[in-house]
């Protein structure tokens, strides 16, 4: 396997060493948006459960009962306390994922050098995992051993397990990045909060091959974004004895995209998730309760509001769904493949486009990168978002627009990547300087082209 470099942009070549900031916005951004998540962020999750399973997805129905009721008053009745099914399903669930991680082969995959000179090792065995994880899932249904249903009729509880039991996690790995940090690429900024929010460690292990950060982020958040798809679709049918034409879509298109996902596991663990964020509340506590609730929305709504789209519709949904994720897909190989030949490929049949940046490491170092100006990456300097954000839309609109909230992920997720987007653009910035800015001439838009 080809090994990647790192960058969410179009940047190739060789990796950087240069120091992860201490933090990714200011304190004050920080101090908000931890106040945000952890005040928030856990009643929404709950809310956006009880809306979807128990209030017809309405809004409105929400807000009268917590009108009704009072807000505190209203939200203790709503929210469920975490019981022992819940518990036994998370840890049989996160025991299970940990055990494939660790046991099934893979090859040995090396990602980009980080600040002070470490390249972490990873077993790419992802697709395995999820391959293992599905037919394993399925199996146990169809031959009666265990009814995925149960884990819909305990999700509540489940989804109030993981509030509390992630920010556990969380606090673990802040003492553990005091006390026994896995690299040197680990350090405090001097401020509890500050580490606490974005973590104390870039590559957290526990012993030398279990690798936190792809259990959180892949093997635990993906994947159980697969595995609730998969449950919602089943509870349909075992209470309509049918599963309707909008679930079968809905299903479909986020198993191929969380498919595609797997296939490329290893260019995931060179972009900023992986190689730029350290492992903190926002990025840990979001993969461990954020993914599996929000962004499983759309098909938990679905559940029990059945839409029959009919042949046609339904199949020019799959169709665009399948194209958007194929197009963000591209736009991942293009550039992977633009790294691993150096430049020397082609791009939409022609010798790729290319500025060739120098920057300086911690050390004082001189390095050279090759930037990539042509083929999806001359359209905008993270084009690969839109087709992401439209897969969503499209998995999402077999709900139709009955009730607003839905629609919620895709809103989220265009938020999170044009912020993301800004993010890069100015680490990449600080890094290459008056290259970068040579390249923002050259591809001056950042998302969207024509547009922003």
């Amino acid at each position: 396997m080809a090994k990647a470099k790192p960058s969410s942009s179009a940047a190739a070549a060789k990796p950087a060493a240069a120091a992860a900031p201490a933090t990714v916005h200011s304190a004050l951004v920080t101090y908000s948006s931890m106040l945000a998540l952890l005040s928030l962020c856990p009643p929404f999750v709950i809310l956006l459960w009880y809306t979807m399973v128990h209030a017809d997805g309405s809004v409105v129905k929400t807000y009268e009962h917590l009108r009704e009721h009072g807000l505190v008053e209203g939200l203790k009745a709503i929210w469920p306390m975490p019981t022992v099914v819940a518990w036994k399903i998370i840890f049989g669930f996160g025991l299970f994922e940990a055990v494939l991680q660790l046991l099934l082969p893979g090859k040995r995959f090396e990602g980009p050098i980080s600040p002070t000179g470490n390249v972490p090792v990873y077993k790419a065995n992802g697709l395995q995992a999820y391959a293992v994880t599905l037919i394993t899932y399925l199996g146990l249904w169809w031959f009666g051993i265990f009814n995925p249903a149960i884990v819909y009729d305990h999700l509540g509880e489940i989804f109030s397990a993981l509030v509390f039991g992630s920010f556990v996690f969380c606090i673990f790995l802040y003492i553990k990045g005091h006390v026994a940090p896995s690299s040197s690429d680990s350090g405090s900024s001097g401020n509890l909060i500050i580490d606490f929010y974005w973590g104390m460690e870039l590559y957290p292990r526990i012993g030398k091959y279990f690798d936190i950060k792809v259990f959180t982020n892949c093997r635990f958040g993906m994947m159980s974004w697969a595995v609730l798809a998969v449950t919602y679709c089943i509870k349909q049918y075992e209470m309509n004895g049918r599963v309707a034409d909008s679930m079968l879509v809905n299903t479909a298109l986020m198993l191929i995209y969380i498919t595609k996902f797997f296939w490329w596991e290893s260019g995931y663990w060179c972009t900023m998730d992986i190689a730029h964020d350290r492992a903190g509340f926002y990025i840990c506590w979001g993969c461990l309760v954020w993914v599996p609730s929000i962004y499983t929305s759309p098909g938990m709504y679905l559940v029990n509001h059945p839409v029959n789209l009919g042949p046609q519709l339904a199949l020019s949904i799959l169709l665009a769904g399948i194209l958007c994720i194929y197009i963000n897909y591209d736009c991942d190989r293009q550039r992977q493949e633009f790294r691993r030949t150096n430049g020397k490929c082609s791009v939409w049949g022609k010798a790729p486009s290319k500025i060739v940046a120098s920057y300086q490491t911690t050390k004082g170092e001189t390095k050279t990168s090759l930037l990539l100006t042509s083929g999806w990456w001359g359209l905008s300097r993270h084009f690969h978002y839109v087709p992401e954000i439209l897969s969503a839309f499209f998995w999402t609109v077999p709900a139709l627009f009955s009730h607003f909230l839905p629609y919620f992920y895709v809103i989220f997720l265009t938020i999170l990547l044009f912020d993301r987007a800004k993010r890069d653009d100015d680490r990449c910035s600080s890094k290459y300087g008056k290259f970068w800015k040579m390249y923002c001439n050259k591809v001056p838009y950042r998302v969207i082209p024509g547009i922003y």
